[in-house]
């Protein structure tokens, strides 16, 4: 098959991914600024920051994962042209998604004592209780937004969403500037006071994103609340075996990169922040690779509403390609800028230089990160799930982990050991999901084949 007949689904690709990349870096954003304006009060607050985040990472990775079930049921049920079969989807995926939040939340809280016991320095765990304490309540309005954006996605609109978030950075970087350093009316608050912007933006985020969907008439049908006798629990349970293993995945993935923040608090304050400054910007640039996984979600589903799977096989294939090109131009700009990007963090030189090392290790996976995450969009527009699971499990937690402690710790390469562990892992995935998506597209046109 020609080369342009791949290029050629670019643009359509593009289309779809675009507003997601953003709205995803949009979501990042909210962490990243925080992050810049924290890391001026000195390493140690920006460290309390990244082990804050650390145990609420984990919780986002889980219901965001779960939320993405939305989107290809949603896509499907647009693909046969259902819209009461697309609206019930809708609602029930956003009953379970602020169910989940306000459970994510409680957990949070239970869980807070945990972070006593993690081998962090002692002054950075007293800054991040309370930063945590704040940011663990933003999961509810977080989980509601994403119900509507996953939604909203699946019917190919993912404008809106992107939308939500430019506002939601907006009030973030004000009430961020008033609050972390004191101005006007507003206290210094420091790292509570990022942690505050956090919650408000978000409640504003879901505020605006709801108002948007409401007001649109292309939205009218599926916005109509369902009856209480309308709800099915089979519908529940649709969306509950399809959410569950792809928030697994996402929870691996987010679990070793947590492990790492970890790992790296083990070693010191300084060591920590060098690989939150990383782990900061490698995780804008898998933003992209989000963006063009739902697109590829969105289009393979569509295309297994119509039952044709040979362009289903062809449009993924372009998604992967697509991908390939872009973290290639990540991976020479990460190495080329390894000395540079750092300062946007901090001025301690120390930090600065064990970040740069980091950076040639996180620009060399970056292909391998984007090309594992689009493979995962594909799989989950085919519904394939529990596989892919089991798949990134054995990627990240059986390969990838132990090469993390036996390079950091054994080897004493410290957090340069341990990114070659996160390294190995992303590549492990990347060629076990491409070997399981071939098969199984292969295998849906050979049987489609034999029917006809």
């Amino acid at each position: 098959m020609k080369l342009k007949n791949y290029t050629s689904e670019f643009n359509k690709n593009l289309k779809l991914a675009t507003p997601i990349m953003l709205g995803s870096i949009g979501h990042l954003l909210v962490g990243l600024i925080d992050d810049i304006m924290i890391g001026r009060l000195g390493p140690v607050e920006l460290a309390a920051s990244s082990l804050g985040n650390s145990l609420v990472f984990i919780a986002l990775s889980i219901g965001i994962g779960f939320s993405l079930a939305i989107t290809p049921l949603i896509a499907e049920s647009d693909g046969e042209g259902d819209m009461e079969k697309g609206r019930g989807i809708f609602q029930h995926g956003l009953i379970l998604s602020s169910i989940l939040g306000i459970v994510m939340f409680v957990l949070l809280f239970l869980l807070k004592p945990i972070l006593y016991h993690l081998d962090q320095p002692e002054e950075v765990v007293a800054l991040a209780i309370p930063y945590f304490e704040i940011v663990s309540l933003s999961m509810i309005p977080l989980m509601v937004f994403q119900g509507f954006k996953q939604f909203a996605d699946g019917l190919s609109q993912t404008k809106y969403a992107m939308y939500a978030t430019v506002i939601t950075n907006i009030v973030n970087v004000v009430l961020n500037f008033a609050l972390i350093y004191g101005f006007w009316i507003f206290p210094r608050l420091e790292l509570v006071g990022a942690a505050l912007g956090t919650l408000i933006s978000r409640i504003v985020m879901v505020i605006f994103l709801y108002l948007v969907l409401k007001k649109k008439r292309k939205f009218a049908i599926y916005m109509n609340r369902l009856k209480f006798r309308e709800l099915k629990s089979s519908i529940f349970v649709k969306i509950t075996k399809l959410g569950l293993p792809t928030a697994s995945q996402m929870l691996f993935e987010v679990g070793l990169f947590t492990a790492s923040v970890l790992l790296a608090g083990t070693l010191g304050a300084l060591p920590q922040a060098a690989n939150q400054i990383a782990l900061k910007l490698s995780s804008t640039t898998f933003m992209i690779a989000v963006g063009i996984g739902a697109a590829a979600t969105i289009r393979v589903s569509n295309q297994k509403g119509l039952g044709n799977y040979m362009e289903l096989r062809r449009i993924a294939f372009s998604n992967f390609l697509l991908i390939l090109i872009v973290m290639s131009i990540f991976t020479v700009g990460f190495i080329a800028f390894k000395d540079i990007l750092p300062w946007m963090f901090t001025d301690n030189l120390e930090v600065i230089e064990i970040a740069s090392s980091l950076l040639i290790v996180a620009g060399i996976f970056q292909l391998s990160d984007g090309m594992q995450a689009v493979l995962l969009g594909a799989l989950r527009g085919l519904q394939d799930v529990n596989v892919p699971s089991i798949l990134t499990f054995v990627a990240y937690w059986i390969i990838g982990f132990p090469v993390c402690i036996y390079f950091g710790s054994i080897a004493d390469l410290g957090t340069f050991g341990i990114w070659i562990g996160l390294l190995t892992a992303l590549t492990s995935s990347a060629i076990m999901l491409f070997l399981r998506f071939n098969y199984l597209s292969k295998k849906l046109i050979k049987e489609k084949h034999e029917l006809t």
